[in-house]
This record gives structure tokens, sequence and C-alpha cells, in this order.
């Protein structure tokens, strides 16, 4: 009789359990820039404000240290998955590597989010150094969750697979294109975030205004782009979803590419309504958790269009000796 660990059903949703909680995890990490929390364990690191608990904590420290705390679980999290892939599955399968880059992402993120405190880059910053921080944080959370997607896709299918990179034609060229778009959607999207908690507006027509000043922040004056990025993004993912499910009609391919173009649907509907509301907090949270479910739904169409079953090695054919 298997044990618990050695079930390869219960490491699935294992895996498909960390990736819902790190989803949260980038979510309430957002909460924290939206309501300008980032310092509320001031330049301290791990430690908050100099303590392991603070007493009498501002709210700023709470949402902090939240997020500090559930940021160390999820580390947790995936470093424990990385242990039972290992355990479970035999060296060089694709399980293990995804885990193995699952752990090493978590990783950087922590660094990431570290330098973030350390070198002040929060709360009321709005240096270039801390937009490029922005950017390299997103770009990393978003390979934290593909890492963890294709690690429990993976290990929930039939068979073993293999990456197939070459021979792809054209799938894998779109897909390339789609998987760029995104991450350039990604962080121009983290940059107009920050400049909207940073440089607030109290009416839609005020924020429109400040985008067209001659004397705005660099903050401000790129917030214009992360429309018309998003536009084309929409349209040509619509466009390689279509293609890629004819050329590849398989049913994970179909799924994926169905959820794709609804997920641009709602996401240019969610887009305009945040902006229409003028990027209320709870709008930017449902804005961001769209965005994350559109990259991992692109993700996993990539892993159905580039995974190859792996053929197992036939035993010797049974010879029966002529004349029996």
């Amino acid at each position: 009789m298997p044990t618990f660990f050695n079930q390869r059903n219960n490491f699935t949703r294992y895996a498909w359990f960390v990736l819902g909680f790190l989803i949260l995890v980038v979510l309430w990490g957002a909460f924290v820039r939206a309501t300008g929390s980032g310092a509320g364990c001031g330049s301290h690191w791990p430690l908050c404000n100099g303590v392991v608990v603070p007493r009498a904590p501002r709210i700023e420290t709470l949402i902090e240290l939240t997020h500090r705390l559930t940021s160390a679980l999820s580390g947790v999290f995936v470093l424990f998955m990385l242990f039972w892939a290992w355990r479970l599955y035999p060296r060089g399968h694709i399980v293990r590597r995804a885990a193995a880059f699952s752990a090493l992402f978590v990783i950087t993120e922590g660094l990431v989010g570290a330098g973030l405190v350390l070198f002040e880059w929060v709360a009321d910053n709005e240096s270039v150094a801390r937009a490029i921080s922005m950017a390299v944080h997103l770009i990393n959370t978003f390979l934290l969750l593909a890492a963890v997607s294709l690690t429990a896709w993976w290990a929930g299918a039939q068979g073993d697979y293999k990456l197939q990179w070459r021979g792809q034609g054209r799938a894998g060229r779109l897909l390339a294109g789609a998987v760029v778009l995104l991450l350039v959607l990604g962080v121009s999207g983290a940059i107009t975030a920050l400049g909207d908690t940073l440089f607030p507006s109290g009416t839609l027509r005020e924020g429109i205004a400040q985008d067209f000043e001659a004397t705005a922040h660099f903050l401000v004056r790129l917030r214009v782009y992360h429309p018309i990025i998003a536009v084309v993004t929409g349209i040509y993912l619509w466009w390689v979803s279509t293609i890629i499910a004819a050329a590849r009609p398989g049913m994970g391919a179909l799924v994926f590419s169905r959820a794709i173009r609804v997920l641009v649907v709602v996401q240019l509907a969610a887009g305009m309504l945040n902006i229409l509301l003028n990027v209320p907090i709870w709008m930017q949270l449902v804005h961001l958790l769209l965005a994350d479910l559109m990259w991992i739904a692109v993700v996993l169409l990539g892993a159905t269009t580039l995974s190859q079953p792996v053929e197992m090695p036939q035993s010797a054919a049974l010879v029966v000796p002529a004349g029996d």
C-alpha cells in the first residue's frame, strides 16, 4: 500500500494549493503597495522595526508584517514541494526540474522583497530605482507563478512529458511573442500602479490632465502607455490562441485557448472600469488577479503545445520458435 507521500495525486493537489496560496500572497503584496504600507516595518529586514514581534503596531505595520509572514510561509511551501518532488520523481524528470525552478524563483522573490525594504524603495519613494525594482519584482513573480503552474500541470498529466523546443515552427514563435508581450504588459502595469499610488488624482479628468503635463513626474507620464500595450497584447493573444487551437486541437490547447480569449475580454473591460472608477484599491486587486490568471493560462497553453510524451523503452519482443 503506497504511503501518502508516494502518491502522485496527492502531490498534484498540493502543487495546485501552493499556486493558489502564491496568488493570494501576490495580491496582498499589491495591497501593501496600494496602501503605502511598504515601510510599515521600517528599513529593517527580516526583523520588523528592529524586533521580532512589534508592540502596539500601527495598521501599516500589521499589513506589512502579514505580507512578510505569508511570503515566508509560501517559501516554506515551495521548498517542501521541491523536497516532495525529489522524493517522488526520478532524476531528470520534468516535474523535478519545474519544482527546482520554483524553489529558485521563490528565493529570488524573497531577496527582491528584502532589497525593496533595505534600500527603502517603498512607501513614498518615487525614484527611478524603485520603478526598476518593481519591474524586476513583477518579472520574478511571473516566473515563479509559471514554474509552480508547470509543476502542478505536469504532475497531474497522464504519463511523463518533456519540453520539445525544436521543430515547433510557427506555434513556438507565436507563444514566445505572447510571453514577451505579457511580461512587457505586466511591467507597464506595475509601473502604472505605482504611479497611481504615488500621484493619485481626485477625478478621472484630473488624472488624464496629469498624464500630459510637461512637468509631470515620469511615473505619471508613463501611465498613458499601459492601456495601449494592453489593447495590442489582447488582440495578439486572441489571434495566437485561435491559431494554436486550430493547429494543435488537443483538449488542453482548446481549453486554455478559450480561457485566454475569455480573459482578454474580461481583463480589457476590467481595465476600462479601473480607469473610470479612478483606480480604487479593490479594482486594482481584481485587475492584478486577472493578469495573473492570464499569465498562467498562456504558460499552460505553451505547456500543452510544446510538451511531448516521453517514449517508454520497449521490452524485448518474445520470440516464438518456428514450428511450435
